[in-house]
């Protein structure tokens, strides 16, 4: 039955349109001799020139107003109410003509006659389209994994309508918490409530969980998605009002949970005029703009309307990725930002000078490092040529250029650090602190904060891939703890701390409470509807996906401290705080860095190691963590 349709539909657009508007002229020719069959009582009536000119111009009508109304326009098979109205509406006008017709050519056309035929037409042009359509959603539907639809509201219901066309998914069933909504009928789907999902799961087996609400605030949302975490069925959702306006994502676009709804926690909303100060109307530098700090840094730039923001990046690739991402927000926002994207080393103060001069920059946002703890571990003498050399040859060109604020992204792993990377990060702060006692005209402000979700060095990624490859999940220890915070929250907070600052300052970040590793690690397989394997061998055939423990690794800690050292003070954000730190003069610092820079020109390890514990870093290195893990 299905094989003639599949082979209409399949053909060409413009076979199809001849077809129906062949099948048009014949129904409304079908329509009308019916009419006046049944009027008449009889079959074989006698039909004069005069009555075939008004079904010839009945015809004309029709067909010319389905143009009108762009019939031959739509697909068959996604006919919905508002084309079966225009049918309604061309018919009407149909039967009208038909009647002012026959009193023109004085036909022979009882007045009941364009009553029966308006029912006749509606019945022949509208019947073989609904049928054509309910074919082929029944056909079709039989072939795309049902899914459920979390939120009855405008995000919901669009949603709805659009899977039930798209070729994806077959929404089955509408969940919602307000009992209002419980029983309306949303694109033919029934609106339960989120109580009756146990029953409805194994009526239906969903394949997943679709999230369609974006109109709650960010603490009731992270409340709902600890509450899904608990049911077993994987959970996706659709795109954030922001993220369609910017024009990231379209209104029906399905993608797995935000970050945040993984971190558990809402962010602060920023202070625009903090935001805005060292930006709007100026020229910003970012290096390491390609990164996902340096990244970010530029999508809440571009945002405070500056006059251009430079791209200075290393990786050909992230610079091309970032620019082409800007560029593109700017077309979409109407923005007159002007973009610059420069591929250089921070390390050759020369390009950086030349570069920030050219420009005439006015605020830099220093986020170029090297921060993946193993790695810098493993290569100690590029890591501090570029964390702690490259930070000076920035900061000495940004002085030259007459540059007025710059920034530099630091670590909570620059507080009494145990590995090289965050030594370095620490010794870069120490250079700013110096550089900022030996000179009044660019003020150097050093901002700390944690892990971010979502980053290139985050477990997230890393945990969603092992997850998709049926694990197992690598966590070093069980008890390990870090904090978070989202990459756009964190931006912003960097941006604000600038704008705050007095020359030479530290900014802490509050991270807000330590995640446990572990527990997200478990949260993440939870919400991608898989189940935990239990450590005991007897039930370890019932889960899905493993935790494996593999041990802590060199310089890393069980626990991080917070970002902030022993002498903190409060600001006038609440989410940023100063710390007083020890620092050293120019002099002081300028002889450290000369002995550091031997030391890496000979490729003495040993002597970097040195001078770092020499430096007021509270560096202290620990041997290869060996730690007792679970059998």
């Amino acid at each position: 039955m299905f094989r003639p349709i599949q082979a209409l539909l399949s053909t060409k657009r413009s076979n199809k349109r001849a077809i129906t508007l062949t099948y048009d002229v014949i129904a409304v020719l079908i329509s009308l001799y019916l009419a006046m069959s049944l009027r008449l009582s009889d079959w074989m009536f006698e039909i004069t020139i005069r009555e075939l000119a008004s079904f010839a111009v009945t015809a004309l009508v029709t067909i010319y107003t389905f143009i009108r109304l762009g019939m031959y326009r739509a697909v068959l098979r996604y006919l919905m109410l508002p084309a079966l109205g225009n049918i309604f509406l061309a018919v009407m006008l149909s039967a009208v003509a038909l009647s002012i017709s026959g009193f023109f050519f004085q036909s022979f056309i009882p007045r009941s006659v364009p009553l029966i035929y308006t029912g006749l037409g509606i019945l022949l042009l509208g019947g073989p389209r609904i049928l054509i359509r309910t074919l082929y959603y029944h056909y079709y539907k039989r072939k795309k994994p049902n899914v459920f639809i979390y939120g009855a509201g405008a995000t919901g219901r669009d949603l709805a309508y659009a899977l039930i066309h798209g070729s994806e998914y077959h929404p089955v069933v509408i969940l919602d918490d307000d009992i209002s909504k419980v029983g309306q009928i949303i694109s033919g789907l029934r609106v339960h409530h989120s109580s009756e999902f146990e029953s409805l799961q194994s009526l239906y087996k969903p394949l997943k969980l679709l999230l369609a609400i974006n109109n709650i605030s960010k603490g009731d949302r992270l409340r709902l998605v600890d509450k899904l975490s608990d049911w077993p069925i994987a959970i996706q959702s659709v795109p954030s009002v922001e993220d369609i306006a910017a024009g990231k994502a379209s209104s029906t676009e399905i993608r797995d949970l935000e970050i945040g709804d993984l971190l558990g926690r809402a962010p602060v909303e920023p202070d625009h005029k903090l935001m805005a100060q060292n930006i709007t109307n100026r020229v910003v530098m970012v290096t390491g703009a390609g990164g996902s700090i340096g990244s970010e840094l530029c999508r809440q730039i571009l945002q405070q309307e500056p006059k251009c923001i430079v791209l200075f990046e290393l990786n050909e690739y992230n610079l091309y990725s970032i620019d082409r991402e800007l560029k593109k927000l700017i077309e979409n926002t109407g923005s007159n930002c002007q973009i610059a994207s420069v591929l250089g080393s921070v390390q050759r103060q020369n390009r950086v000078e030349k570069v920030m001069k050219k420009y005439a920059v006015e605020t830099v946002f220093h986020a170029a490092a090297y921060k993946h703890v193993p790695l810098v571990e493993d290569n100690i003498v590029e890591g501090i040529r570029n964390n702690v050399f490259g930070t000076l040859a920035t900061a000495e060109a940004a002085i030259h250029a007459g540059v007025k604020n710059f920034t530099l992204i630091s670590t909570d792993k620059a507080v009494r650090p145990t590995n090289v990377m965050g030594a370095s990060k620490r010794m870069a702060e120490l250079v700013l602190q110096a550089l900022a006692d030996r000179q009044t005209e660019t003020i150097f402000t050093m901002v700390r904060f944690g892990n971010v979700l979502g980053s290139s060095g985050s477990v997230v990624p890393l945990f969603k891939e092992q997850i998709r490859k049926g694990g197992p999940v690598t966590v070093t220890h069980p008890d390990i703890i870090r904090y978070f915070m989202l990459i756009p929250e964190a931006a912003q907070l960097v941006i604000q701390a600038s704008a705050m600052a007095h020359n030479g300052q530290v900014f802490v970040l509050d991270m807000g409470e330590p995640v446990k590793i572990h527990d997200l690690a478990r949260r993440m397989i939870h919400l991608m509807g898989m189940s935990e394997k239990s450590e005991n061998e007897e039930e370890s055939q019932e889960g899905d996906i493993e935790i494996h423990f593999t041990g802590l690794r060199p310089g890393e800690k069980l626990f991080e401290e917070l970002l902030i050292g022993d002498n903190v003070e409060g600001s006038s954000h609440p989410k940023i705080m100063t710390a007083r730190e020890e620092s050293l003069s120019w002099g002081e610092m300028n002889k450290l860095l000369d002995v550091l820079d031997r030391c890496c020109h000979d490729f003495d390890v040993n002597c970097i190691k040195q001078v770092l514990l020499d430096a007021p870093t509270g560096y202290s290195p620990q041997p290869l963590n060996k730690c007792t893990l679970p059998t």
